[in-house]
């Protein structure tokens, strides 16, 4: 039986999938790995144990569909992006930990550059905000503080790569250092009009060339995997970004689709097209996907930093769950949370606020709040979370969202589903198919390999499971979102030294000009 085999390198787990020709699963596997804190505000990963727990998934996937290499038509990759990771290019060894996206460390960098006047250059030429978040500032934190990084980066001896290049470079035994267009344009040094790595930014981080792969499009040859990863080699068809990945594994081929992600952060993805919208609220304008050389498709993008983490905080911090499927049935036990609201800025804001100093936090506590009400505490943050950047996006594009797509954990679980429509007055669908980022990226594999002749072929595997209509009344849904955008001014206000200073987006959903 031919299949396309899709590895998902995740932010706390590794995982691989295998797709038939209808996009259905045959098999998966999954494994979870350390995260590692070494400060406050700091997160890690080992890119070895990423690469290990990714192969053995992948092994893992294969022998529980019992297939074997030669049945495999292409590999697809879809990764965490902005972590940033730094090898040797003889050796092929890590140098240092992998910084996460995560990860705050450089944000006193970033408020130099800002102070030079580099934020516009990168909004410019990139679409994003300057902002610790992205790859540049990890890359030159880790040349400037491990002992002749610099040195031996300029003499062309080290390899820079977001997880897909460094999974590519294992794969193929060390044959090819690439990256995919997605994944380039969330470093903070890549041009997303000319589609190239800009010398600009490079100066401006004072980044060598030397470090960086070759860019390829969505669908290209990768490489081919070593026989003695899986018995036999396999052609690396297609690669993506997990966000962009999942657009992809949602069908957002359009311009007007816009899906959500729920994992570790939670990522709204709106297809503008051809369009690079320049965002005024507090979201990044970022490439989509791209299947040919120079030509690419456009997206908004807004990036929560902490959803699904803040079940695990529950999980592994607070210890009042046991698992984080748990969450939803506990969360039932009361019928709201009681007053109470639960900001997660464990690692500062992301969209639509961009604060990295502000502070995790929750308010509107009593002697009668128990754990129930913190559970549905976090479930409720992440509708917040995401019907402030919906309010963001509307602005920014002009319309109004008919419909938002979801996926990824969380969107299994009814409760936040409901959540979220009644927070955003409009319907939230989830698909048959929740294994949409593994899906896109092995659509790109499918696509490139000729598994699947064409976008239509993809697009007719996308089906609806569940439809989440809103149950609030306009009056209620603002008075909630109030209460929301109070406690989320209170969790920026920890650092007096470091204030926020973005607002909170105020769109009337009657005041957007056209729906898609």
């Amino acid at each position: 039986m031919p299949v396309i085999l899709a590895l998902d390198q995740g932010t706390t787990s590794s995982r691989a999938v295998v797709f038939d020709g209808d996009g259905r699963v045959v098999a998966f596997d999954q494994r979870e790995f350390t995260q590692h804190f070494p400060q406050p505000g700091w997160v890690e990963h080992d890119p070895h144990e990423i690469w290990e727990t990714q192969l053995e998934v992948a092994r893992g996937a294969l022998r529980n569909a019992q297939l074997s290499a030669s049945d495999v038509v292409a590999v697809g990759i879809t990764n965490q992006r902005e972590t940033t990771i730094l090898w040797d290019r003889v050796s092929g060894k890590p140098v240092a930990n992998a910084i996460v996206w995560q990860d705050r460390r450089t944000a006193e960098a970033c408020d130099v550059l800002r102070a030079r006047g580099v934020d516009e250059l990168v909004r410019a030429r990139t679409g994003l905000l300057l902002d610790p978040y992205f790859s540049a500032t990890k890359i030159a934190w880790l040349l400037d503080h491990v002992p002749r990084l610099r040195s031996r980066a300029e003499a062309g001896e080290i390899a820079f790569g977001t997880v897909d290049s460094w999974l590519i470079w294992n794969l193929t035994g060390g044959a090819r250092h690439v990256t995919d267009v997605t994944n380039a344009s969330r470093t903070m040094l890549f041009d997303i009009r000319e589609l190239r790595w800009s010398d600009e930014l490079l100066a401006a981080f004072d980044v060598p060339r030397a470090l960086l792969p070759e860019v390829l499009p969505c669908t290209a040859e990768f490489g081919t995997t070593i026989a003695e990863h899986f018995g036999g080699w396999i052609r690396i068809a297609g690669v993506a970004g997990d966000q962009q990945a999942a657009l992809v594994g949602q069908a957002g081929f359009a311009p007007g689709i816009a899906k959500n992600t729920y994992g570790t952060g939670s990522f709204v993805v709106l297809n503008t097209g051809d369009r690079i919208v320049r965002s005024e609220h507090g979201l990044l304008a970022t490439v989509a996907f791209a299947f040919e050389p120079r030509r690419a498709t456009y997206a908004l993008e807004g990036s929560i930093f902490v959803t699904g983490a803040a079940v695990q905080w529950l999980r592994d911090g607070l210890g009042i769950i046991q698992r984080s499927s748990d969450v939803e049935a506990l969360a039932r036990e009361v019928t709201d949370t009681g007053g109470c609201f639960f900001v997660p800025a464990f690692t500062g804001l992301g969209a639509p606020y961009w604060d990295p100093y502000a502070r995790g936090t929750i308010v509107g506590i009593t002697r009668g709040t128990t754990r129930a009400h913190l559970a549905r505490a976090a479930l409720d943050a992440m509708a917040y979370q995401t019907a402030d950047v919906v309010a963001a996006m509307e602005l920014d594009a002009g319309l109004r969202l008919a419909e938002l797509r979801v996926d990824g954990g969380a969107s299994a679980n009814d409760l936040v589903m409901q959540r979220q429509a009644d927070l955003l007055g409009v319907p939230v669908l989830r698909p048959a198919c929740l294994e949409t980022t593994a899906l896109g990226a092995a659509a790109l594999a499918g696509l490139q390999s000729g598994f699947w002749p064409d976008l239509d072929a993809v697009a007719s595997m996308w089906h609806a499971d569940a439809r989440f209509t809103p149950a609030l009344s306009a009056a209620e849904r603002d008075a909630q979102l109030t209460g929301w955008r109070r406690a989320v001014l209170t969790s920026r206000r920890l650092d007096d030294t470091k204030p926020g200073e973005r607002p909170p987006p105020q769109s009337s959903r009657g005041a957007s000009t056209r729906t898609t």
